[in-house]
């Protein structure tokens, strides 16, 4: 997959128009679906339902964020759903091992695994194990709440991931979900991000597919 690669957010898009807004954003690359469920984070958003109506929306992948509780009782239910990628947080799971063993099971029922980290959550225990996921989420924001201000510490992350994935010639994907825009974009891009997360950046501009392309565009001269 060529990066970079843009993901807009549904959580920033009007569900009153979930069809049109879709259309509107048909040259993103994937499609970030946010699930959130007020345990994890405090916040509620939607659940499988809404992750199947999408996908009969979009012939675009379904990046899905798990940020629940006990993500191994769920991924099958998103998986069925309509994910191309399931992303839990390590957090959320007894330890590494679990977290291996739940990439396994993600990749067995077809799907592509990726496990994310909170702002305050170290990168370095799970350099060795990258190799067991397709892909990677750094929060550059704290999880469950939309249009926060982008972290800049959290790109010492990426940098230690970047550095780790080329060491060991991995495919590994590096993503960035949090305060993505016109302003941030460039400095995850140069940093080593592969894919881009952008809610509001995308979904509150009057062109949503020009923001898109404008996202692409700056992240590609970094």
């Amino acid at each position: 997959m060529p990066a970079p690669l843009i993901s807009p957010s549904i959580l920033a898009a009007d569900f009153a128009r979930l069809g049109e807004q879709l259309e509107a954003i048909s040259n993103a690359d994937w499609i970030h679906v946010d699930i959130m469920d007020g345990h994890f984070v405090p916040n509620l958003s939607f659940g499988p339902d809404i992750t199947a109506t999408v996908k009969r929306s979009t012939d675009k992948p379904l990046d899905v964020h798990l940020m629940i509780e006990e993500p191994a009782k769920w991924v099958k239910t998103y998986i069925e759903a309509g994910a191309t990628t399931v992303i839990f947080h390590v957090e959320a799971v007894d330890d590494e091992v679990a977290a291996v063993d739940l990439a396994r099971q993600i990749r067995d029922l077809g799907a592509r695994a990726a496990f994310s980290i909170k702002p305050d959550t170290p990168i370095e225990p799970w350099l060795d194990k990258l190799h067991h996921f397709d892909e990677v989420l750094v929060m550059s924001v704290e999880p469950g709440f939309g249009g926060q201000k982008f972290m800049p510490a959290m790109l010492d992350k990426v940098r230690a991931l970047r550095e780790s994935i080329d060491r060991q010639n991995l495919d590994t994907i590096i993503e960035i979900d949090g305060g993505i825009d016109t302003e941030t974009i460039a400095l995850a891009a140069a940093a080593g991000c592969d894919c881009f997360v952008a809610g509001s950046a995308v979904f509150n501009s009057d062109d949503p597919a020009q923001a898109v392309e404008q996202l692409r565009a700056l992240a590609a001269r970094s």
